[in-house]
């Protein structure tokens, strides 16, 4: 399964590479888990074949377009920098960090051969500072988290392990592409397919490795550079993604612990792993017309959890579709509704930040739902930026993830085709 899956990736990269593509705004110097997931494939198939237009990356949203190319909500293009600028073939997850000591904003960008830093601070001048080579060979999967001002870099490519890079290193560089060294490599598993941190804690946990049988591998990160195995959680399904959070929901019984809720590939599961040595589930929940549980997040209250299915789009015909669960009683978990997007494109990685849930939503970009009215079963869609233009299809194409939480409003999109984009709600 793995080579049809890498076999399909190479062809699609190789389209990728010669298709047209807007000129770069910096210009180029120099020239396995045990079984993977049915996730991120993209469709050489299903592309865009409408050339894009030779105009600039930057942009206003206007009469629901930029530039007439990209379609848009309420959401203006501060910049999109291509894959040539990064020498990579594809992208993948992104993440952010906020400098403590400049306020400086950096926006992380997974790539196919390693993992980009960008100096987004002033619209103006926005600045690639450089790029960590993958750790071993190139892969479509990489995943980027953050805490205590380092970056914990994990990827699917065969014996890459944990890497750890300080982000302080960035602060003052002025040449741009820098090539960098990791500070550190975790080698307690391999490849990962996903990395988890609960910032309160100190804890990574990296999903499906091969390590507990591709279930949570716990690794403590409390001194970054100094990582320490600290078991695992083994006794559900294959673990494709996960949140952990420090309990302050609603359900008295569980606050001040540690609850995982991990996307499964078949269900949810919500599981207390406090005591690392002792961890227990508390509930499982499955749904109707289940496909490939890809990822979910919490509400910022904790009461609600919204997640979405990689293949439900694709196996049985239906529009974008976000599952919601009423998390009150963590060990009795209620289905509460589905909510509908108003396109078939795939859902993949959403987060939650300020009420509103950010959803890369592959071949329809990046989606904005307002989440006001969610104890009366309803979501609201009140913006959206497109970076695949002018297709909306299910295909494993365009918006890979994004990153909703910079104090300065900007927002990261990272597009497996099309780079890295960075946008902002309209003023």
């Amino acid at each position: 399964m793995k080579k049809a899956i890498l076999l399909i990736l190479c062809t699609t990269f190789l389209w990728s590479c010669i298709a047209d593509d807007p000129k770069s705004v910096f210009q180029q110097t120099d020239d396995p888990t045990d079984e993977a997931p049915t996730d991120d494939i993209p469709d050489s198939d299903d592309t865009n074949d409408t050339p894009r237009n030779d105009g600039p990356y930057e942009g206003i949203c206007e009469n629901a377009y930029i530039d007439d190319y990209y379609p848009c909500h309420d959401y203006d293009l501060v910049l999109r920098i291509d894959l040539d600028t990064f020498r990579a073939d594809s992208g993948n997850d992104c993440w952010g960090w906020t400098d403590p000591d400049t306020g400086r904003e950096y926006a992380i960008m997974g790539l196919d051969n390693g993992t980009a830093f960008v100096d987004i601070t002033d619209p103006t001048a926005i600045h690639y500072v450089g790029k960590v080579d993958s750790e071993t060979s190139a892969s479509p999967w990489r995943d980027v988290k953050v805490y205590q001002n380092h970056a914990f870099i994990v990827s699917e490519a065969s014996g890459h392990g944990m890497q750890i890079f300080d982000l302080t290193r960035l602060r003052g560089i002025t040449d741009t592409g820098v090539g960098f060294n990791p500070d550190a490599v975790y080698t307690g598993f391999g490849s990962a397919h996903n990395l988890v941190i609960n910032e309160e804690t100190g804890y990574a946990y990296a999903v499906g490795t091969t390590t507990y049988m591709g279930g949570p591998h716990f690794v403590n990160i409390q001194d970054p550079l100094n990582p320490i195995a600290a078991g695992g959680y083994s006794f559900d399904s294959y673990s494709h993604d996960a949140q952990v959070v420090t309990y302050t929901g609603p359900d008295s019984e569980h606050l001040g612990k540690e609850i995982l809720i991990g996307s499964n590939e078949n269900e949810v599961v919500i599981v207390d792993i406090t005591n690392k040595n002792n961890t227990h589930q508390l509930s499982r929940i499955s749904y109707d017309q289940v496909a490939y549980t890809h990822q979910g997040w919490f509400t910022e209250d904790q009461r609600f959890f919204l997640f979405g299915d990689e293949l439900d789009e694709s196996s049985y015909g239906f529009n974008s579709r976000t599952m919601i669960l009423d998390l009150t009683d963590l060990d009795n978990p209620e289905f509460k509704f589905e909510y509908y997007g108003p396109t078939p494109a795939i859902d993949h990685n959403g987060y939650v930040n300020n009420g509103f849930y950010y959803l890369a939503n592959y071949t329809a970009g990046m989606r904005v739902i307002d989440l006001a009215n969610i104890e009366n079963n309803t979501l609201t869609e009140v913006g959206f930026f497109d970076t695949s233009a002018q297709i909306n299809i299910a295909a494993f194409r365009g918006a890979w993830s994004v990153y909703p939480f910079f104090a300065s409003g900007h927002i990261v999109i990272s597009d497996i085709n099309d780079g890295l984009f960075i946008v902002k709600k309209k003023a």
